[in-house]
């Protein structure tokens, strides 16, 4: 491959990278544009994780042998089985070296020359691959893993060209994983509320549009439990903001191990002294069990007032939900019923009768507009 080939595919390599929506995406476009870049035909993506010792494979690309998948679920190797991962990497840099890329061939090391790994070797010989050429990822000034790129046997073995192109594409790979895990850590903290470690309102948002979606199209039920945390604001004049903001921390881990019981449940803080669970799946009795929960652990906390909780679900006769406002409104409305009559347990829209007050509450523009009661949360228009 000649040079302008070369840049072509570090390029291509790179931009592959930098589109990607995630970091499988963004692992798959590595791996992959390595191996048509050093023309092999298989690639993977390893990352060395150090607390555990082990050197864990992220994907594989190309033609895979017999047990491989793209992405394992498990595919690992101790790490001592690897000592240039760990021996050969360090004395390289100890003698102020770089990271090198390397050769291995099913042969094994020729006369003379450094071989690292047997189990490489066998691998190659087991897995029908003739010679494969390792590249160390470094990321922050530690190894972070390395990258793999075999050929079969039968093709041309992998030269020192090869290898010092293989380092090159390791240190574009190292970019491009630093870059993603910027953008999801900055996506992260978008949709995070720092406080308490839940989702935030931006979170819910857009997962409720989702869910209401999914409604409409195939059925699906999407409950949304509100929860207010009563008496934030005595604590906070009481105790200080400091004690206010622990009640929050406590509440949410309490929102959380609640919302566990339902697979799938976002929990998330709306913001202030208001939370919510969101499910879309659970049935409307599974969600009410896990709010009833909720409920009961947040009055052991011992500070505050407990919560009040309202519930609404598309499975409770509530009238159709076309839009994520009027599900938020429903159980607005229910958590405002639990606080004014001081419910110890949660109340849920659609379960007082016909003329079920907390529809009729949700569905009554003008209670908003008098100041009754306070203003529904929310960017959605009207349902």
């Amino acid at each position: 491959m000649g040079e302008e080939s070369r840049l072509a595919a570090v390029v291509a390599l790179a931009q592959g990278m930098a589109a990607a929506h995630s970091s499988r995406e963004a692992w798959r476009a590595a791996a992959g544009g390595a191996r048509r870049a050093l023309g092999g035909s298989f690639a993977a993506l390893s990352v060395w994780e150090r607390e555990l010792g082990r050197l864990r494979v992220l994907v594989n690309v190309g033609e895979l042998a017999e047990g491989e998948e793209e992405f394992p679920e498990d595919e690992s190797y101790p790490v001592h089985q690897f000592a240039e991962i760990t021996e050969f990497l360090h004395e390289r840099w100890a003698g102020g070296g770089e990271p090198d890329a390397w050769v291995e061939t099913a042969q094994g090391p020729e006369e003379g020359r450094a071989g690292y790994c047997h189990q490489r070797v066998a691998a190659l010989r087991r897995r029908g691959r003739g010679c494969c050429v390792v590249a160390p990822i470094v990321l922050h000034g530690l190894a972070w893993g390395e990258l793999y790129v075999a050929r079969p046997v039968g093709e041309p073995v992998f030269g020192r060209a090869d290898a010092d192109f293989a380092t090159v594409l390791a240190a574009v790979v190292a970019a491009g994983i630093a870059q993603t895990e910027r953008l999801e850590e900055a996506r992260r903290l978008a949709f995070t509320d720092s406080l308490t470690g839940l989702a935030n309102r931006r979170a819910v948002d857009a997962r409720l549009d989702e869910a209401v979606e999914q409604h409409r199209r195939d059925g699906a039920v999407v409950s949304l439990v509100v929860c207010d945390v009563n008496g934030l604001k005595r604590v906070n004049d009481t105790l200080g903001h400091s004690v206010g903001d622990r009640l929050l921390e406590r509440f949410g881990t309490v929102l959380s191990l609640c919302g566990a019981m339902l697979p799938g449940a976002l929990a998330a803080r709306l913001g202030g002294d208001e939370f919510c669970l969101l499910a879309v799946g659970p049935s409307a009795d599974e969600v009410v069990k896990a709010a009833d929960e909720v409920c009961r652990r947040a009055v052991e906390l011992g500070i505050g007032d407990g919560v009040a909780c309202g519930v609404a679900s598309t499975e409770d006769p509530i009238g159709p939900v076309f839009s994520a406002r009027r599900l938020f409104r429903l159980a607005d409305a229910a958590q405002y019923r639990a606080k004014a009559e001081r419910a110890a347990r949660p109340v849920v829209a659609g379960r007082q009768g016909p003329d079920d007050p907390v529809v009729r509450l949700a569905d009554e523009p003008s209670r908003e507009a008098d100041g009754e009661r306070r203003r529904f949360r929310g960017r959605h228009a009207p349902g």
